[in-house]
């Protein structure tokens, strides 16, 4: 069951992030998410208010905490992210994003996790694909920015599922919001702040319902990966949670037609096969 929710939230994250980054081909990043990340916010109080009446008050803990912690480092994360699939080629800033798996990977194994021998080659595999899928955008023949962008969502994304899975340790719903209004306070404020207003376009009325429902797909990828993570070790969780580039890549191809190169091919494969071997 674990595994199953963690495959499910890379799924639906997925869709969510290939709906996103298409959004930030005529609107900016910081737009996109700011207004996604409302209509999560807005189911999340829905439901915290539905527990509170209904009597069931949020557990003692630093939820709070961890909830907002995740929300500014998934807000800075979804910036980068959507920034870089409207930069660069779907199936190669995905795979470079899902490395942040690593990260709570990393901090699981500081704790004491322990996990087989086939994780530890399927995160080699992850890392050497990365370096394969890279290398055209490296060399300067499509931009360094993408690749920066994404390698900053990467680690971005990487502590967000670290604090958010601290925070659904406590108690999932009230964490999850916790990490709602933060992510939604650190992008207005962004936006507020930033000179002359982000660089491009606006959000359109008719834009508002769509963005919302993108929020509230990354919000139920949020929710079923912290089931999951409660469940499991966070270093495994994480790595099976981060899938969804394939999910990116399908759809990508499926309605872009996106075409990738031999060697970038060779590093989504590997990519993913290094993902394919730590769910065995």
């Amino acid at each position: 069951m674990v595994t199953l929710l963690a495959l499910c939230s890379s799924l639906v994250w997925g869709t969510s992030d290939f709906a996103g980054g298409s959004f930030t081909k005529r609107i900016a990043a910081v737009r996109v998410v700011g207004v996604a990340q409302i209509g999560g916010l807005i189911i999340m109080t829905v439901v915290l208010l539905a527990r509170l009446v209904a009597g069931e008050v949020p557990a003692d803990g630093l939820w709070p905490l961890y909830g907002a912690l995740a929300g500014i480092t998934g807000a800075v994360g979804l910036v980068c992210f959507y920034a870089a699939l409207s930069l660069g080629t779907m199936g190669v800033v995905s795979p470079i994003a899902a490395m942040g798996a690593i990260v709570p990977v990393t901090i699981g194994i500081s704790r004491g996790e322990r996990f087989s021998a086939a994780v530890a080659i399927g995160l080699a595999l992850m890392l050497i694909g990365v370096v394969l899928a890279s290398g055209p955008e490296l060399s300067g023949d499509a931009g360094r920015l993408p690749m920066l962008l994404a390698a900053c969502a990467a680690c971005c994304f990487g502590l967000s599922l670290f604090f958010m899975n601290e925070g659904a340790a406590i108690d999932i719903v009230p964490a999850l919001w916790a990490m709602r209004v933060a992510s939604v306070a650190t992008l207005l404020t962004a936006w507020w702040l930033w000179p002359g207003g982000p660089p491009g376009g606006s959000v359109r009325r008719r834009d508002v319902l769509p963005l919302m429902l993108v929020g509230s797909g990354d919000l139920a990828a949020n929710v079923l990966f912290s089931v999951a993570a409660t469940g499991g070790l966070v270093s495994v969780v994480s790595v099976l949670g981060s899938l969804y580039p394939v999910v990116t890549l399908l759809w990508a191809r499926a309605l872009l037609g996106e075409r990738l190169r031999p060697i970038q091919l060779a590093g989504v494969a590997t990519t993913v096969a290094g993902l394919a071997f730590v769910v065995q």
